[in-house]
């Protein structure tokens, strides 16, 4: 029993305003260490960690050597190729994905801002209160008095956003627009809706987000894809691959197979094979990401 690796993790609901989409308490015991692909998604990505320094690489390679990037607080940008992130024997943290059009109220600028690099130091984004703000969580106990306090501290945040302008109505309709199409609708119908050329919507939208409005349809579509195939696994049933592009809006299964192989390096089967052990004990719970 003492060499089983134990597994924690514990769901919160999100705070009320919208700002922050999911938040999840982790803590891993035992485990050999390894490493771990922190999957692109229509979210922004922020983590305290409890535990040591979280590090992180756009490359398995550059994960072990010199210019990994190793921070307590990560901050991350929409991204269109998985993050590597080390695993060692324990870790312990809380990740939250946070709505890239909440960045500018939460973080101070505009998710475009996030997208020079794959991680961003989150003192450098959030300033030293942030790091008081850790180590506050660290010594906390229960992952409800956690949580409490980082909503309180995110709440302090959103209510000082005039510091970091406004989104724009037209980048906030349009992506509510590619919400509810679930990623599917087009460029040509989403411009026509927010009543802006195609040119003029790209510019915005990518100014204000860091992507295209194409490029955040693929991660949407492909968030929802994502979540069918861990619901098939939970269910323990062979995801349908065939079945679930369709369902998601692809244009065949080889679309989806396309977009899990940018996204994930990988096959949709062998992901599974190497997600399996983390959906199993709820690190995929509801489909949500688990981007540690």
């Amino acid at each position: 029993m003492g060499d089983t690796p134990q597994r924690e993790f514990v769901r919160a609901a999100p705070p009320p305003g919208g700002h922050v989409v999911s938040a999840v308490g982790y803590r891993t015991r035992g485990q050999r260490p390894a490493l771990h692909r922190g999957l692109p998604s229509p979210y922004l990505t922020l983590i305290f960690s409890l535990d040591g320094p979280v590090t992180t690489g756009p490359t398995p390679d550059r994960v072990t050597g010199p210019d990994a990037v190793h921070t307590d607080i990560v901050v991350g940008g929409l991204h269109q190729r998985p993050a590597y992130v080390a695993q060692p024997e324990h870790e312990a943290g809380i990740q939250l994905a946070v709505h890239p059009l909440a960045a500018r109220a939460l973080l101070g600028l505009p998710a475009a801002e996030l997208m020079g690099q794959l991680v961003t130091d989150g003192t450098d984004v959030l300033g030293r209160l942030a790091a008081d703000v850790r180590e506050r969580l660290c010594e906390q106990d229960d992952w409800r008095d956690r949580f409490a306090f980082l909503n309180a501290y995110l709440a302090r945040r959103a209510a000082d956003a005039e510091r970091a302008g406004e989104v724009r109505p037209e980048v906030a309709e349009a992506w509510a627009w590619l919400a509810r199409h679930r990623g599917a609708g087009t460029l040509r119908g989403l411009s026509a809706h927010v009543a802006l050329s195609e040119r003029r919507l790209s510019a915005l939208f990518r100014a204000e987000t860091g992507v295209t409005p194409k490029q955040a349809a693929r991660l949407i579509r492909f968030q929802h894809a994502k979540a069918a195939v861990v619901r098939g696994v939970v269910a323990d049933t062979r995801p349908d691959l065939a079945r679930i592009a369709a369902d998601c809006g692809y244009y065949d299964h080889s679309h989806l197979v396309r977009d899990f192989r940018q996204y994930t390096d990988l096959s949709p089967s062998a992901w599974v094979a190497e997600e399996c052990r983390n959906i199993q004990a709820g690190g995929h719970a509801n489909g949500e990401d688990w981007d540690t």
